[in-house]
């Protein structure tokens, strides 16, 4: 689930951190697109898919072990069998707790690939002289300055906008799979409305949670040049010197991002889930 999403998000996920880090370099999507093909090619579109590749298994990995897990938690609270179905909203809850653990394997691989995605743009600034093409340097780089913890800069920006941005994403998603079942079992869907479900899942949490990851992308690539103030400092600072709407800048590559990637993530993931579930049967 997390390759499909980066195979088919990976580009537009590099115009989202180039266009919140740097808003004042780009008119529009299309722009980041074009400078980006002029000045690094077209491998540009894919920096840091390495980092993201790690980020995405790593987090979807973890983030859906623990959603089968939290599920069994928020039965027990509700006070239900195990093997009761939970209702949209209780799913949501679940997700949500899911997430916390999902954020401490995500932050140190999304670091490296906002990182990489960022570093022409970071050079072209003045604000490093010379940056780190590879991920091997990169990961050096963060060890040499900062330590192991260098790692989990964000980290507290990337909480804030994984749980309630999972409420969302599984709130969305579980919704939206309610819709298409209309009283059939949820089991039963086929691929065009796990796409649609997936999409409308990721399109919820992107729409919740901007302003946040655009503060992390911030303290990720910015950090490369010294020390940054916190998630509120941040904050304060991008609103009081560029506007609201700077919180907002690179919404469009996201949003496209969000419907394709997360279709694509939960269509894989429900597929390759039955497939396994089927081994396991079969045993």
């Amino acid at each position: 689930g997390g390759t499909a999403c980066v195979v088919t998000g990976q580009p537009f996920d590099t115009a989202k951190v180039k266009m919140q880090t740097f808003p004042d370099m780009y008119k529009g999507l299309v722009d980041c697109f074009v400078k980006t093909y002029k000045q690094v090619g077209f491998r540009g579109f894919y920096k840091g898919t390495t980092p993201a590749l790690v980020a995405n298994i790593a987090e979807n990995s973890v983030l859906f072990m623990c959603y089968g897990f939290c599920q069994q938690i928020v039965r027990r609270i509700v006070g239900v069998d195990r093997k009761t179905k939970l209702s949209d909203l209780q799913n949501a809850a679940a997700g949500s707790f899911a997430s916390a653990f999902a954020t401490l394997v995500l932050c140190p691989t999304e670091l490296v690939k906002c990182r990489l995605q960022a570093m022409h743009e970071m050079q072209l600034s003045g604000k490093i002289i010379q940056g780190h093409n590879t991920v091997w340097s990169v990961v050096k780089g963060v060890i040499q300055k900062d330590g192991p913890l260098g790692f989990y800069r964000g980290l507290s920006s990337t909480l804030l906008r994984e749980v309630p941005g999972y409420f969302f994403f599984f709130g969305g998603y579980e919704l939206s799979r309610t819709f298409f079942a209309s009283g059939r079992s949820k089991d039963e869907l086929g691929p065009i409305p796990l796409l649609l479900s997936g999409g409308f899942g990721g399109s919820c949490l992107w729409i919740a949670v901007y302003p946040v990851d655009c503060v992390k992308s911030r303290i990720q690539v910015l950090s490369m040049a010294g020390k940054q103030a916190g998630f509120m400092g941040t904050f304060v600072t991008v609103v009081r010197t560029e506007g609201v709407l700077a919180l907002y800048s690179g919404l469009t590559p996201t949003m496209i991002r969000a419907f394709v990637a997360n279709g694509a993530l939960f269509l894989a993931y429900e597929y390759s889930r039955k497939l396994m579930m089927k081994q396991i049967d079969s045993y």
